[in-house]
């Protein structure tokens, strides 16, 4: 017989949208519980330097800030637990979860912070500069600045590869793009874009056979043309990967809403609401667009908010 336990507010995962809706639902006294997931701290536990988030002058470290935010969560009594909620059913008027340590949870709110996972090729030479914090990186927008007049190479074919493409192309020197097909998924916009952009050179047919490097970092990445079968080298600091994110909502889908790849849909734009009475989503789960530390914490904030307004309505 499992263990069950009764909570006003249970977080699924950290991160900043899990941490800052802890603190708020903390603040307004809704003892919340929050498992913190596969991944402690979500995404950001492996960027090296964060120099984009409010109120760090000379910038923080990603595991660093995670910390803070996991503190400051827990100065205010939410219940931080290791592990994560591996089953739900949220076919009743109590929303049942259960934990991986057979922990079953009867939570009148529950916020979705489960946050998504950037698609990586899978190399052991990429895994190992993405760890050691060298030179490997899934958002250009993020860590684009360190790499400043130096050159970069990009993968990817969508909207979003062109996106940041065009975006390393106004920092670096040269931005290297390398694209599987012959031909582009991104609209004809923004193909246009990076084929117009001077210092973005295309490579089509062309794959990663391995990401270059040293102890300080990524050096360069040695590319295959899938048609030719012709190997190069190409000089690089950075690397970045743009082949898409995916949510982690797996275990939701019979539940909540969501569109095609995965990610939750809000129920009313401007808030947190899913179609799930008491159920909200707050962060990267829900948001395939900004992606940001700083936009998953301000729907960090709206769920905590609306999650307290529908326990004010049930007492009420």
């Amino acid at each position: 017989m499992s263990k069950i336990e009764n909570t006003n507010c249970l977080i699924i995962g950290s991160g900043p949208a899990g941490y800052t809706a802890a603190i708020y639902a903390a603040r307004a006294e809704m003892n919340p519980i929050m498992y913190q997931g596969l991944q402690p701290g979500g995404q950001l536990t492996t960027t090296n330097e964060v120099e984009n988030f409010p109120g760090y002058p000379e910038g923080v470290t990603g595991p660093e800030m995670m910390d803070q935010l996991q503190k400051q969560a827990e100065r205010f009594d939410t219940d931080v637990r290791s592990g994560f909620i591996n089953k739900v059913d949220f076919s009743g008027d109590v929303h049942k979860c259960w934990a991986d340590d057979g922990t079953e949870i009867h939570a009148k709110t529950v916020i979705i912070s489960t946050g998504a996972s950037a698609m990586y090729l899978g190399l052991e030479s990429e895994q190992k500069y993405l760890k050691m914090g060298g030179g490997v990186s899934a958002c250009a927008v993020c860590d684009g600045f360190f790499y400043k007049n130096q050159e970069t190479v990009i993968v990817g074919a969508g909207d979003t590869a062109c996106e940041e493409a065009h975006y390393l192309s106004k920092l670096c020197s040269k931005v290297t793009m390398l694209v599987r097909r012959d031909e582009f998924r991104a609209s004809k916009i923004m193909e246009d874009r990076v084929k117009n952009t001077p210092n973005i050179e295309i490579l089509l047919n062309t794959e990663t056979e391995e990401v270059l490097g040293d102890d300080n970092g990524v050096t360069g990445v040695r590319v295959i043309n899938n048609k030719t079968q012709e190997t190069k080298e190409i000089a690089c600091t950075g690397f970045f990967v743009a082949i898409g994110h995916k949510p982690n909502t797996e275990i939701f889908k019979d539940y909540i809403n969501m569109d095609e790849t995965g990610y939750i849909k809000y129920e009313k734009p401007g808030t947190s609401l899913t179609n799930v009475k008491g159920v909200f989503v707050a962060g990267d789960a829900a948001d395939n667009v900004y992606r940001q530390a700083v936009t998953a914490a301000g729907t960090g904030c709206q769920a905590a908010l609306d999650a307290e307004r529908y326990l004010a309505a049930l007492e009420g």
